[in-house]
């Protein structure tokens, strides 16, 4: 019987799971252009809400570090709320319970994403997030760790990762050989706009996500 393990004690470092998943980060730019492509403009009501949000994440943060808990509910859940993946087609998990199998079948990494994104029964995208004072790149280990665990091997998966200050994306292809790439770091704390840049990437990547399901 394989060994069960939790993810956040087997992958603490890129190393680690680059070499556990058999996963290579690539430099390729063609590879992950949805950050890169034409990006929607937000309306008139979504600069709204994110000037609301901006707010609120200076007004909190003025008093310290935020935990984990309070990065998802101040800006996690808020922007995945507004770039449309709390509604139809897509559907939202919490705390989803995962599994990933290593390929010499003796080990089992169990974990437990923090937001995971599915369009019917297919992941899409899972949210990782961090305090504060953590970098926001420490939480992509266990995301891809949890972006390997996804049954559906032909689509991209995506990930967001934030730890309050700065948000990161990934995407990672399975086939034909497992590789990933990322977008540069948006400075949402520092920087007004780089919230709004932000926001229009991760529309986007739902924009993009429902045209490749035929929605």
């Amino acid at each position: 019987m394989a060994k069960v393990i939790a993810v956040t004690e087997a992958i603490k470092s890129l190393a680690e799971a680059e070499s556990r998943l058999n996963l290579s980060r690539t430099e390729d730019e063609a590879f992950f252009t949805e950050w890169l492509a034409q990006l929607p403009s937000p309306s008139d009501a979504e600069q709204t809400a994110l000037d609301t949000l901006r707010r609120r994440l200076l007004y909190h943060r003025a008093d310290g570090e935020l935990l984990e808990g309070s990065v998802t509910l101040l800006v996690a859940s808020p922007l995945l709320e507004l770039a449309g993946f709390y509604d139809p087609p897509f559907r939202m998990k919490a705390e989803a319970a995962v599994e990933i199998a290593i390929d010499d079948g003796e080990e089992t990494l169990r974990g437990r994403i923090d937001i995971l994104i599915l369009l019917q029964q297919l992941w899409v995208m899972v949210l990782e997030c961090k305090k504060t004072t953590i970098s926001v790149r420490s939480a992509l280990p266990q995301a891809l760790a949890y972006m390997m665990a996804n049954p559906d091997l032909d689509q991209p998966r995506f990930g967001v990762l934030t730890n309050g200050d700065d948000v990161l994306f990934v995407k990672l292809m399975a086939q034909p050989t497992p590789e990933y790439g990322l977008s540069r770091a948006f400075s949402i704390y520092t920087v007004r706009s780089e919230l709004r840049s932000a926001f229009q990437v991760l529309k986007h990547l739902g924009q993009s996500i429902t045209r490749s399901d035929g929605g």
